[in-house]
């Protein structure tokens, strides 16, 4: 079975930096997707940042302050966050849409991390 385990969340200062770590436990053969999205208390899921066959997009809000990256090479995607601001705590969850290898095949599928928590305080 394909997991997404996502780490680095946790309480950062206004202003500050976290990176975030999301690790398949499999390779994986493609993606049409792969991506960070979070959810905030009484809001709905949104995308934060994508990486796709055409290239990488970021929402308005983090733009210039957030950059997602990946290696391949450790099967393994980070969101690096820098001059966090308040708006920004929610859970945080990776997102791949792909051919990851569960232990036996190459199975296509929109997988999910778990989620972590980011606060900023002020």
């Amino acid at each position: 079975q394909v997991q997404l385990v996502e780490s680095g969340g946790g309480l950062v200062q206004a202003g500050g930096s976290l990176r975030l770590s999301c690790a398949a436990s499999g390779s994986m053969f493609s993606f049409n997707a792969m991506g960070w999205y979070r959810q905030a208390p009484g809001k709905q899921r949104e995308l934060v940042a994508v990486i796709t066959s055409s290239g990488t997009n970021y929402a308005g809000s983090v733009k210039g302050r957030f950059a997602i990256a990946r290696d391949n090479a450790k099967n393994t995607m980070y969101l690096q966050m820098s001059s966090l601001k308040p708006e920004d705590t929610a859970v945080y969850y990776c997102n791949i849409r792909g051919s990851l290898y569960d232990g036996s095949a190459y199975r296509y599928g929109d997988y999910w991390g778990q989620g972590t928590q980011v606060t900023v305080s002020s």
